[in-house]
C-alpha cells in the first residue's frame, strides 16, 4: 500500500510541477540555512580531547599586576597565558604525568632543493611531552630526548601533511630542512594534529592554534624565539635595557625573566589526589615568587579541563548562537509558506479524495496519502538542502582559505557535512515536510465525498 501511496504522490507531483517546485524550494533553502549554522556550530562546539577531559588541566595564575589586567585576561580574571619563568619551574615538577609549556612563533621555511620555494610557516615551540599529553601517535622516528628541552638542539618533528610536501610522504627520519635559514634535523614525523576548535591553544582563536611542525622548547634562548601571537609585560621590558647599553642577548634573558606572559601551560592529573598535590604545588611556587616581588597578587589559580576551557574562551560565540536560532525561525517561516502551498495543493485534487472515499476509502487512509505526499515532497526538499548546504559551507570554506587558513595551521575542509548532520538534515526536511502536510492532509481527510459526486 504504502509504494502505492508513494506512485500517487509522484503522479500528483507531476500534475502540479510549479507548485510542487514551490515547496521544494521553500524546505530546501530552510534546511540549507539551518544545517549550515549547525554544522558550523558542531563544528566549532568539538572537544577534541574529550577521551582525557577528566585528566588534562589548563593553567592559569592570577599573576597580573596589582593595579591592572594583563591584555587577553579572561572573564575568571585571570591571564590566559604565564611567563617563560614560571614555564620552566613548573616543567621540573614531577606531580603531572605528563606537563607541556609551548606557543607559536613563525619561521621561513626553506629547502637545499633549489626548485622549492621558501615560504612562511608557523611552528610550535614545546617541550617533549607535547605528544604523549595529546596522544598525537608517532608514524618516523621519535620525539626529541629531555636535554633538547634545556639547550639548543636543532631538531624537528613533522606532520603527515608536511612530509608529504617536502619529502613525499616517506620516511624522512634524518633528512634536513631549513627554519631561517639554519639546518634542522627531522627526527620524527607524527599524525596530524588539527583539531578543531584548536583547544590544545586558542591563542589566535578558536581555528588558530593547529601547526605542522613541532621544534624543542631549549631553542627558546638559543634562538631568540618569540611568539606568534599574544604576548604581554608588566615590567619594563627588555628594549629600555638595550637603551642603557645591554646586548640583544642580554636584553632577551631579561625579558625572559620578566613578567611576560606568552606560554601556553597543560598538565595532565590522572587522579583527584595529583590535582591537589599540585594545586598545593602552585601556591608554594606563588608564594615564593610574591616574596621576590615577582607577582603582585594573591594566590589564586585555575586548572580547567579541555571543556571548560572551551567555555571559559566562548568558542561557540553568542553571534553564532544567535544565528543558529534565527537560521531556525527561518525555517518555521519556509514551513508555514510550505503548509499555505501544500494545503492550496491538496485542496485541489479534494474531488479525487471525495471520489475515493465513494469507493470504499477511509479517512484515514486519505489522510496516509496526503501526508505520504508531503513527505515525499521533503525528502526532494532535504536532497536540495543538502546540494545547497554544501555551497554555502564551501563558500565558508573559501573565506577561510582566503584568510589564510593554511598559514595558520587551519584545515579548512573540517567545516563540511559529515554522515551525522547529513542524516540530521535529511531528517529536519522530512519532519519539517511532515508537519506542513499534517494540517492539509488532516482537512481533505474530512471532507464529505456527497458534495463532490453531485459536481463530478
Amino acid at each position: 500500500m504504502f509504494g502505492y501511496y508513494l506512485q500517487l504522490a509522484w503522479r500528483s507531483i507531476k500534475k502540479t510541477p510549479v507548485m510542487s517546485a514551490l515547496m521544494v524550494l521553500a524546505l530546501g533553502v530552510g534546511v540549507a540555512i539551518v544545517m549550515t549554522m549547525l554544522t558550523l556550530q558542531h563544528v566549532e562546539s568539538n572537544n577534541a580531547l574529550a577521551a582525557k577531559n577528566e585528566q588534562l588541566f589548563y593553567l592559569q595564575l592570577n599573576s597580573s599586576p596589582a593595579d591592572e589586567l594583563f591584555f587577553g585576561s579572561l572573564e575568571n580574571g585571570m591571564p590566559r597565558m604565564v611567563s617563560y619563568r614560571t614555564a620552566t619551574t613548573l616543567l621540573k615538577s614531577s606531580i603531572p604525568s605528563h606537563s607541556v609549556a609551548m606557543f607559536r612563533s613563525m619561521f621561513v621555511l626553506s629547502m637545499d632543493d633549489a626548485d622549492y620555494q621558501p615560504g612562511s610557516i608557523v611552528g610550535r615551540v614545546s617541550s617533549r611531552d607535547f605528544f604523549s599529553l595529546f596522544d598525537v601517535p608517532f608514524i618516523y622516528g621519535k620525539v626529541w630526548n629531555k636535554q633538547a628541552d634545556e639547550s639548543a638542539k636543532y631538531q624537528v618533528v613533522i606532520d603527515q601533511t608536511l612530509n608529504q610536501q617536502l619529502f613525499g610522504g616517506g620516511n624522512s627520519v634524518g633528512k634536513t630542512l631549513r627554519l631561517e635559514g639554519k639546518p634542522y634535523q627531522v627526527i620524527g614525523v607524527v599524525h596530524d594534529f588539527m583539531p578543531v576548535p584548536s583547544v590544545q591553544d586558542l591563542t589566535m582563536g578558536k581555528t588558530g592554534g593547529n601547526t605542522h611542525l613541532y621544534l624543542p622548547f631549549g631553542l627558546v634562548r638559543a634562538e631568540q624565539l618569540t611568539p606568534y601571537g599574544q604576548k604581554s609585560c608588566a615590567a619594563s621590558d627588555a628594549n629600555q635595557d638595550v637603551e642603557l647599553g645591554m646586548s640583544a642577548n642580554e636584553a632577551f634573558e631579561v625579558e625572559l625573566q620578566n613578567l611576560c606572559i606568552w606560554l601556553q601551560f597543560w598538565a595532565e592529573l590522572p587522579n583527584a589526589d595529583a590535582k591537589a598535590r599540585y594545586v598545593d604545588y602552585l601556591q608554594q611556587y606563588f608564594n615564593e615568587q610574591k616574596k621576590l616581588g615577582f607577582f603582585a597578587r594573591d594566590f589564586d589559580y585555575a586548572l580547567s579541563t579541555p571543556q571548560q576551557w572551551l567555555n571559559l574562551n566562548h568558542v561557540v560565540s553568542n553571534d553564532t548562537k544567535v544565528t543558529t536560532w534565527l537560521a531556525l525561525v527561518f525555517l518555521v517561516i519556509c514551513i508555514v509558506n510550505t503548509v499555505a502551498l501544500l494545503t492550496a495543493k491538496l485542496w485541489r485534487q479534494a474531488p479525487e479524495a471525495g471520489i475515493r472515499q465513494a469507493l470504499g476509502a477511509s479517512r484515514g487512509a486519505i489522510f496516509v496519502q496526503n501526508l505520504v505526499e508531503a513527505g515525499f515532497v521533503g525528502i526532494l526538499g532535504g536532497a536540495f538542502g543538502i546540494l545547497l548546504s554544501q555551497v554555502m559551507l564551501m563558500v565558508v570554506r573559501s573565506i577561510l582559505a582566503n584568510n589564510g587558513a593554511a598559514l595558520l595551521g587551519t584545515d579548512s575542509s573540517i567545516y563540511s557535512t559529515d554522515s551525522t548532520m547529513l542524516a540530521v538534515t535529511v531528517l529536519v526536511a522530512l519532519i519539517s515536510s511532515v508537519l506542513a502536510g499534517l494540517y492539509p492532509a488532516w482537512q481533505v481527510s474530512r471532507t464529505q465525498p456527497a458534495h463532490y459526486l453531485k459536481v463530478q
